[in-house]
């Protein structure tokens, strides 16, 4: 049985994460395992403070995890199973090991959290989450709903070393799964990307691909997160995939733009995963 895990800290924009996955996980007929991992505040005056005790940090997760249970549970009239649990630590830690445990599906969660200081936080922690998780990382931005589903799935490629950074047997998997059409696209600028290998891995990534029928994109665009994010609202992309070879690219997906929002500000979620 496939299992998606949902890490939440209660706020807006991981509720909204929460119901995406409920509602990929009803579409594929996989649990969710919903996780909330609580630190305790201290008040840093002269002497650390700690405000909050243990045990009220405790009861109050699992009491919101509990809430959380029964409602999709009646959202979906029962046909998710649903399993909570509540951990004290740091997030990206508690959700390595769970993810261990587990081998999820995917792990499902929101770019931001509760305030300015949680966004910075919560943000943070997803980043760190889509470079360090081996499992399938998705980023659900603000708003955002799976609505019909996945049915057009980008991924871009650098056409760099693909044999060896591509997780072909995942990306083939997850077309099959949502019956969906799979998008290659490659952003350069002036060649700058073009080099003696870049024919024969070309060559490569149609070999690798070719039983799923991908279609290829060459895009023309001076920054690459750019060329995605505007490849990806321009063709109704549902899910763009990339791989974290180099964090510049992650970065570069949360940094803000005075022109427009990035992939993951944008209205297309994004899932990283590692070969």
């Amino acid at each position: 049985m496939k299992t998606i895990i949902v890490p939440t800290d209660f706020s807006p924009i991981a509720h909204n994460a929460m119901n995406y996955a409920v509602d990929m996980a009803v579409a594929i007929g996989a649990d969710i395992h919903l996780i909330n991992v609580y630190n305790i505040p201290v008040s840093y005056t002269e002497v650390p403070v700690v405000m909050v005790s243990v045990e009220e940090l405790k009861k109050s997760s699992e009491t919101q995890l509990m809430e959380l249970q029964t409602s999709i549970l009646h959202i979906t009239s029962g046909k998710v199973k649903v399993k909570i649990e509540s951990i004290m630590g740091n997030t990206v830690d508690e959700l390595e090991e769970v993810c261990k445990k587990i081998n999820p599906f995917a792990v499902v969660m929101g770019a931001k959290g509760k305030g300015a200081i949680e966004n910075l936080l919560f943000g943070s922690t997803t980043l760190t989450a889509l470079r360090h998780l081996t499992w399938p990382v998705i980023c659900v931005p603000p708003g955002k709903e799976y609505g019909t589903g996945i049915k057009r799935i980008g991924f871009a490629c650098d056409f760099r070393e693909v044999v060896e950074t591509t997780p072909v047997a995942l990306i083939k998997d997850w077309v099959k799964i949502f019956n969906a059409e799979l998008h290659i696209l490659n952003v350069d600028y002036k060649n700058k990307g073009f080099g003696p290998d870049t024919p024969q891995e070309t060559y490569k990534v149609h070999e690798l691909m070719d039983d799923i029928n991908p279609h290829y994109h060459f895009i023309t665009f001076p920054d690459i997160e750019d060329g995605i994010n505007e490849f990806a609202e321009n063709n109704n992309m549902d899910l763009v995939i990339t791989i974290p070879k180099k964090h510049k690219l992650l970065e570069g997906l949360f940094k803000p733009s005075s022109t427009k929002q990035l992939v993951l500000h944008s209205h297309v979620p994004i899932m990283c995963v590692h070969e």
